[in-house]
């Protein structure tokens, strides 16, 4: 057994290194002027503080959010819905649900935003808008994560097993659905919502395809760099990856105080 639990941390420790290989390698270049030999030479932090005191990066860092918190808000909300109304309701149609929402897996982000502009595009109605359509989209694209994490913590505290124990004790059960369920099953639907946070931090096709020069994220921000200055790029990458390590270190303190509180 120690033989096999040894193997598994060495195996994890060469895994970690090898994702962090090119986290590593892009800050070395960031941080020095010079690398054309083993060492590099000439610390610098100029390219950070180029980035940081560019307006251009700090808008699209701000979009980048924006476009983040809504959808997730969004998705989060309609999946919590439908999955209480079916499993409260209708359960036989649980996996036709699962279908819909797996479909988005199998559709590229080009496709998806030149189906979404053949459709709405040239229209005066409020989905003719650029930001409802990348908004939209980015629904779309994360439902899939965000019902796999919601449903796979809803099977896991049985949720209709608590929907009936609050119901003996008197709770209908949509109350007994926001006041139980949810704040049990609350660290799937934070994983779920960091994944979705990672897939449109990342995301360039929607966003160049749907928005335009109308919404700029980082994504098209570090593209912009790249053609111009290489160790800009490298100092904007970090800055991203900083950014969404805060995001995710935030979130789980945040967890874990809520679950100490419970505890008390």
């Amino acid at each position: 057994m120690k033989k096999k639990n040894g193997l598994s941390v060495l195996l994890i420790i060469l895994i970690l290194i090898w994702l962090l290989v090119p986290l590593a390698v892009s800050l070395i270049y960031s941080l020095f002027s010079n690398w054309t030999g083993i060492i590099p030479k000439g610390f610098s932090l100029d390219a950070y503080q180029s980035v940081l005191t560019d307006p251009q990066f700090l808008k699209a860092l701000g979009q980048t959010i924006l476009v983040c918190i809504v959808p997730i808000l969004l998705t989060n909300v309609i999946v919590l819905l439908t999955l209480f109304t079916v499993t409260a309701y209708f359960p036989k149609l649980e996996k036709y649900v699962q279908i819909i929402c797996m479909i988005p897996y199998t559709v590229q982000g080009v496709i998806l935003s030149v189906s979404i502009l053949s459709l709405y595009v040239g229209g005066s109605g409020f989905f003719a808008s650029r930001l409802v359509m990348l908004m939209g989209a980015y629904c779309i694209i994360i439902l899939p994560y965000t019902y796999q994490g919601i449903r796979n913590s809803m099977r896991a505290v049985n949720m209709p097993m608590l929907l009936d124990a609050a119901q003996m004790l008197g709770c209908s059960r949509i109350e007994a659905f926001f006041k139980v369920v949810v704040p049990n099953i609350m660290p799937g639907i934070i994983v779920s919502s960091l994944l979705a946070v990672g897939i449109i931090f990342g995301d360039y096709v929607l966003i160049r395809n749907l928005a335009g020069s109308t919404v700029t994220n980082v994504q098209m921000y570090l593209y912009q760099v790249m053609k111009a200055d290489s160790r800009k790029s490298s100092a904007t990458f970090i800055l991203i990856m900083l950014v969404m390590f805060l995001i995710t270190a935030v979130v789980l303190v945040l967890r874990s105080r809520s679950e100490k509180g419970k505890r008390n």
